[in-house]
């Protein structure tokens, strides 16, 4: 699956996770990685909402991507009487499937301002399907430009190893990756001597998949359990701990993968430089700080047990969020295709929209 073309006949670089076909949608099941390569045929948008809830697919810009693509299925499979009630409706139920992701919800914004000037049925089949196609390629291209950006603020002198939490790579994205393509261009660019990969409890991103993703690309990768991150940092085998995001805020506090907020602690500790990439998409200027982002949780089970093997006692109470809140005072750069903001804070932030 690596380095195909997808549907706009542009090149795809990396591992394709979602296959749009028109009256369909594809998606790679990413929870039976790495045992198995499924995918799922979706022609409705309550599909497209319930494989965003179980985690599908997952990574902020691929299910921005699958919830406009769900939103063309509605369009398409509209029963043709009260068409634009059945299209608000199939918009409300894919913004209820994820709550943190910022993508899902300015991805489904754009579909709805498309869906405004839409005066027939058959205009709007043809105007949302090409808006969701313009919503993917136009992040395949943002995956790029932000490797661009990042590297240029990353010169050394000699190749180094960088750690990276969750999976932010072409199964995250459009097809390429945010923090995941930053490090795919490195090694591009004979920069990276190699990767180490945070598990990323409970879901396993980090071994499943961005483990998986990497070796299949030929990218020198070292898996490591989430409490070994300290001890490499110790030892100076990292220069940059690289993560992606699902939603940033006015003043550059990043909401991403739990155990990212305790990586950016460690990082400043051992003077190892701590960075974000993410699409302007992920970027919520409507919200002043991390505070007022909503943290998803998820059900114990998630915690209790592996693909259906108990490791706790079943009745333990878990807590269990997916995401923390890194504040901007311990990131040392946010990279976004817009540009690049050192020592976040308001004044930088803002200044990606000027």
């Amino acid at each position: 699956m690596s380095k195909t073309t997808g549907s706009s006949g542009k090149r795809s670089i990396g591992t394709v996770a979602i296959r749009w076909h028109g009256g369909s949608l594809e998606l790679l099941d990413q929870r039976l990685l790495p045992d198995q390569e499924h995918w799922i045929t979706l022609e409705g948008a309550s599909g497209v909402a319930q494989c965003i809830r179980d985690m599908v697919v997952r990574g902020a810009p691929a299910i921005g991507i699958s919830a406009a693509y769900g939103v063309a299925l509605a369009a398409r499979h509209a029963g043709g009487g009260d068409w634009k009630a059945e299209i608000k409706q199939a918009i409300r139920e894919l913004a209820a499937s994820r709550p943190t992701a910022v993508n899902l919800f300015w991805a489904l914004q754009e579909m709805e301002r498309e869906f405004a000037g839409c005066h027939s049925l058959d205009e709007a089949v043809k105007r949302l399907a090409n808006t969701a196609e313009r919503i993917h390629e136009d992040d395949l291209a943002a995956n790029l430009a932000m490797a661009d950006n990042a590297l240029e603020h990353m010169a050394a002198d000699k190749p180094f190893s960088v750690l990276t939490h969750c999976n932010t790579g072409a199964l995250a994205t459009g097809g390429y990756g945010t923090a995941l393509g930053v490090i795919r261009r490195l090694h591009e660019a004979k920069m990276l001597r190699d990767v180490f990969a945070d598990e990323t409890r409970p879901w396993l991103q980090g071994s499943r998949l961005t483990a998986w993703e990497l070796s299949r690309d030929g990218i020198p990768v070292t898996l490591n359990a989430d409490g070994a991150a300290a001890a490499i940092m110790a030892a100076g085998k990292v220069r940059w701990v690289i993560v992606g995001a699902d939603r940033i805020t006015a003043n550059g506090d990043v909401a991403n993968k739990i155990g990212t907020y305790s990586l950016a602690v460690l990082a400043r500790h051992h003077k190892v430089g701590f960075m974000v990439v993410a699409p302007s998409s992920t970027v919520d200027m409507s919200l002043e700080s991390g505070k007022d982002i909503p943290i998803e949780e998820r059900e114990g089970s998630e915690l209790r047990q592996i693909r259906g093997v108990a490791i706790a006692p079943a009745g333990v109470k878990v807590f269990n969020p997916v995401f923390d809140v890194t504040p901007a005072s311990l990131i040392d750069v946010i990279v976004t295709e817009k540009g690049v903001v050192s020592t976040p804070n308001v004044t930088g932030m803002w200044s990606l929209f000027d």
